[in-house]
């Protein structure tokens, strides 16, 4: 047994597919099948049932528990080794939200690639709900994930952003002419709302019920564009942070602030607890402190 049986069988694990864990790995699924039976072979247990639906067996989701901490180990000591040998290189796999992080988070990142252009930032654009599965897995150092707090028992938090969010409609509605809106008054609007992955996508189906309304979803968006798009050609109204409603200001929307204080977007850059962090990643989060304390400096 070797630490790529345990890679492979945990990946397995994890994609709950031997076609979706081989695409991930780049290997062909012969070649993982081979080296998950020859795992199986040398421990004398099956790992899976490999039924319709492939399924752990009890010896499985054992095998992969303790897999999982030797390969958190592993991870630690390569990084602990890159640190010492390689100070100021390296990479940092961040995952950010699409419709709100390039907005909020490119600062830090170009903040940090001025002072240090030889570490590699690999971006990933998926919802907090991934990003946070993400770190959690450890095939992401940091994740931006939005409403916070998030579980303090597995990560740590830095709170990055704190916006409210603005109403989007089209400039040719009675809407259009309020100074602010109430959430309520929204009750008969269709919304053009953010995807099912993202947090703020339950936030606001949560703040809508509360004010006495389920609202009505008519297009479900990943892109900011797009829903500004679809506000301009009248298809509903959009709920987005403010500083990215303000790129609406030249279209044909007006962007009205909201009564309700709940409905802000929270970020946080989250990284896991108890993970060795080589100094790359120490000094991002470093600098990100940094960049922090003087945002809130100036504003």
């Amino acid at each position: 047994m070797d630490i790529r049986h345990l890679q492979y069988f945990a990946e397995v694990a994890k994609q709950m597919s031997f076609t979706k864990a081989a695409s991930t790995l780049h290997v062909s699924q012969p070649s993982l099948s081979k080296t998950v039976k020859q795992l199986e072979t040398e421990l004398g247990v099956p790992l899976f049932y490999r039924s319709k639906v492939l399924q752990l067996t009890d010896a499985g989701e054992a095998v992969l528990a303790n897999a999982i901490q030797v390969l958190d180990a592993f991870h630690n000591l390569t990084a602990e080794l890159d640190d010492i040998t390689n100070v100021k290189k390296g990479k940092i796999r961040i995952g950010i939200p699409p419709i709100t992080g390039a907005a909020f988070f490119s600062k830090i990142i170009r903040y940090y690639r001025d002072k240090y252009p030889e570490v590699d930032i690999l971006l990933s654009e998926v919802g907090s709900k991934m990003i946070k599965q993400g770190v959690e897995d450890g095939s992401l150092d940091f994740g931006l994930v939005c409403n916070l707090p998030v579980e303090s028992s597995q990560f740590h938090t830095l709170k990055v952003v704190d916006d409210p969010l603005m109403l989007l409609v089209h400039t040719d509605t009675s809407t259009a002419a309020k100074e602010i809106v109430h959430l309520g008054e929204l009750q008969d609007e269709p919304f053009i709302l953010y995807r099912e992955d993202f947090t703020l996508h339950d936030r606001i189906i949560e703040e809508c019920r509360a004010a006495g309304f389920q609202p009505n979803i008519v297009c479900h968006s990943s892109h900011r564009d797009f829903m500004m798009e679809m506000v301009e050609a009248k298809v509903g109204v959009a709920l987005l942070p403010s500083q990215i409603a303000r790129e609406a200001a030249d279209k044909n929307i007006a962007v009205l602030p909201l009564s309700h204080p709940n409905l802000r977007l929270e970020l946080g850059l989250v990284w896991k607890k108890n993970k060795y962090l080589a100094f790359s990643a120490r000094e991002f989060i470093s600098m990100s402190r940094d960049y922090v304390k003087e945002t809130v400096r100036l504003s």
